[in-house]
């Protein structure tokens, strides 16, 4: 019966041999895609270690590729020896379905690094309750779902073939015992020697589960070129650690833990905290003195992905962020071009923003708590007690993500979505109406629905979010145009100008709205910036660039203040800011002495030593996320690309930003209708 055994384990070992050469061809064909390099050449060492690190780290899933099979077969196959002539046809269906799933987590995780600029992450988790057509929508027509359904058929095939020959090579026969002692110790030291070398192979090339390959333990010379440190990770375990993460662990803390940790943020002389308190009134703040004329109107414009990359110099030949800058550079405008937005994708940044806490991953707008009260924070909320009047307009239907229930408990008078205002035939992405037609038809109701009574507008855009399909031509685009001193390969990359040319359509739109309501409103208070900065992969490969996106590219949005009262020195020489400093800046700007208010941040007029969100932190000496210990310098005697490693600072702060979300979530009864909070 050994005999068979024998014959069997030879198999599962062929079929063993052959996933972790498949996941190293993912791995080259992930790096061959999206290297922001130009050549490879003199990265030798860091390929080397890249592929073999993967490969022993990748073994978390392809080890058990050899075990299952034979617990499940080669050992039952030493019993009932009728089994042995279906094993390799069983191993070959199984090998089918594992190719399959490696297959779909691959194409995944080229979709996702394409539109994040990084392996599968917490992101997942919040694009939960995405609205699913809209993400067929991407699929097919911005990320080639008809291209990646039809390479599924040469994959699988060529799989079944591949493994087929492998399970075909020829095996050992068994050694011809003479001695049953000996017979039987070989067996026992057989199945040992299988079993310590699964382990062998599960934990990394060691025998020990505390050293088997982590993120942590990725060899410095890769871990250094972030590119390189993405690529190690294979599909399978990159989801792994997304499932042993959780969302936000504040969930399962006690209101000890929570209050807690608070301490690194609480005023000094803050009253000792128990459970039931609401920590937000520990933020109270008492206004200076209005530093500007009460604006009659307040615009905070938030545009998508509305990133700072595209406003620095080195991209100035690209002439797709000129309408901004044109305000950007206003004497009466001051601006940050270093700043953090309160989410790294749409969402949690304009509820942040809303609500004057972060979301911190926790989908407060999903929250039926959160549609029937606010917290004293709500940026609305404040304004209505300066007399203004809240709008929210959005560029889509603010039907997904709730932000018609959300909205208005916040303390927004009216919630207008483009969707309907622009009318059924307007032209639309997956996300919105076009922000060009958005804002001129936002821009006649604003004139047609003023009663004289002081408004604040927050105004979302939607038009620069993928798939890029717009056709630019009808509204003017054209390249050789508008960047003619651009390189060539940049002005001939069809896809990167579709890309380029939306951010510029709706830059453009913004730069003239404000023109339009600045012209109406003279007194007009503008705050500008992006719910999210992404990465432009797009350029990494051209002759512009010829390098990976930076942390700061990746992550800064936008920033500035317009208002005529106003110029640089409004931010007493910071430099740094985050959108959470927004609310209290406002309420510094307009507020009388006296006003009480209630804010997370300080305001930028204010001297800022760091800022923190739940993703990154910032200081004026350098960006970094909380997701690497890799973090890019600031300052004249660096440049974009260069990195630095380092510990993660403030990591009480950026928990205890969080742990005050969860806490507020797990306690409903501190949410208060607006009128409520109002009248307080």
């Amino acid at each position: 019966m050994f005999t068979l055994f024998f014959q069997s384990v030879q198999q599962d070992i062929k079929l063993f041999l052959f996933f972790p050469i498949l996941c190293a061809l993912f791995r080259a064909v992930f790096i061959k895609v999206y290297s922001p390099y130009d050549t490879l050449r003199g990265k030798g060492k860091v390929i080397w270690h890249c592929f073999r690190y993967g490969f022993w780290w990748g073994m978390d899933f392809n080890a058990y590729v050899f075990l299952l099979p034979m617990l499940l077969l080669s050992v039952p196959t030493a019993f009932f020896p009728s089994l042995y002539a279906w094993g390799n046809t069983l191993r070959l269906g199984a090998a089918m379905i594992y190719a399959f799933i490696l297959y779909a987590a691959f194409v995944g995780k080229m979709i996702f690094y394409n539109h994040f600029h990084t392996t599968y992450n917490h992101i997942l988790r919040l694009a939960e309750k995405a609205e699913k057509h809209n993400l067929l929508d991407i699929f097919f027509h911005q990320d080639h779902g008809v291209l990646i359904l039809l390479a599924l058929i040469p994959y699988m095939a060529g799989c079944f073939f591949t493994v087929s020959f492998f399970l075909n090579l020829p095996s050992l026969p068994y050694p011809p015992f003479l001695s049953g002692p000996i017979y039987y110790l070989f067996n026992t030291l057989l199945f040992l020697v299988l079993i310590l070398g699964f382990y062998w192979f599960r934990y990394g090339g060691t025998l020990s589960h505390d050293d088997k390959p982590e993120w942590d333990t990725i060899p410095s010379i890769v871990k250094k070129d972030t590119f390189f440190a993405k690529a190690t990770v294979d599909d399978l375990v990159a989801l792994e650690q997304v499932k042993k993460h959780k969302l936000n662990e504040a969930y399962t803390h006690t209101d000890e833990e929570d209050l807690n940790s608070l301490n690194v943020l609480l005023p000094p002389n803050s009253p000792h905290l128990k459970s039931g308190d609401n920590p937000l009134y520990c933020f109270k703040k008492i206004a200076a003195g209005p530093r500007i004329a009460k604006p009659s109107h307040i615009f905070l414009i938030v545009g998508e992905s509305y990133l700072q990359q595209l406003f620095d110099p080195a991209y100035a030949c690209l002439h797709v962020a000129d309408g901004g800058k044109r305000w950007l550079n206003h004497d009466h405008t001051a601006s940050l071009k270093n700043s953090l937005s309160a989410g790294i994708i749409s969402r949690p940044s304009i509820v942040s923003l809303m609500s004057g806490i972060f979301d911190a991953g926790l989908e407060l707008n999903e929250k039926e708590d959160f549609w029937k009260g606010t917290v004293p924070t709500s940026l609305p909320l404040q304004l209505k007690k300066l007399g203004y009047r809240s709008i929210y307009w959005y560029g889509g239907n603010v039907t997904y993500g709730n932000f018609n229930q959300f909205a208005p408990a916040c303390g927004f008078d009216k919630v207008m979505t483009a969707t309907d205002f622009c009318g059924p035939s307007a032209p639309k992405t997956w996300v919105g109406v076009y922000d060009n037609i958005y804002l001129e038809k936002a821009t006649q109701l604003i004139r047609e629905q003023y009663t004289e009574t002081p408004e604040f507008h927050m105004i979302y855009t939607t038009s620069y979010h993928g798939p890029f399909k717009m056709n630019l031509k009808k509204y003017g685009y054209d390249p050789e145009a508008v960047m003619a001193e651009a390189p060539d390969d940049i002005k001939k990359n069809k896809s990167l100008q579709q890309n380029l040319g939306t951010f510029g359509l709706s830059d453009r739109a913004v730069a003239d709205f404000m023109d339009k309501m600045i012209k109406e409103w003279p007194d007009s208070l503008f705050v500008v910036t992006a719910d999210h900065a992404i990465a432009m992969t797009p350029l990494e490969n051209t002759s512009l660039m010829k390098r990976e996106c930076s942390i700061r590219e990746r992550h800064c949005p936008v920033f500035m203040f317009h208002h005529k009262d106003i110029d640089q020195s409004l931010f007493t020489g910071n430099t740094i800011g985050s959108h959470m400093n927004i609310m209290p800046t406002v309420l510094e700007l307009i507020a009388p002495e006296g006003f009480i208010y209630y804010s997370l941040f300080t305001s930028l007029t204010e001297p800022i030593d760091h800022v923190v969100s739940p993703y990154h932190w910032l200081r004026p000496d350098g960006y970094g996320t909380y997701e690497s210990d890799i973090y890019q310098p600031l300052g004249p005697d660096y440049t974009e690309s260069d990195i630095l490693e380092g510990s993660r600072p403030y990591m009480d702060e950026q928990q205890a930003w969080k742990n005050l979300s969860g806490y507020i979530l797990r306690h409903p009864e501190l949410l208060q209708p607006f009128d409520k909070l109002y009248l307080e």
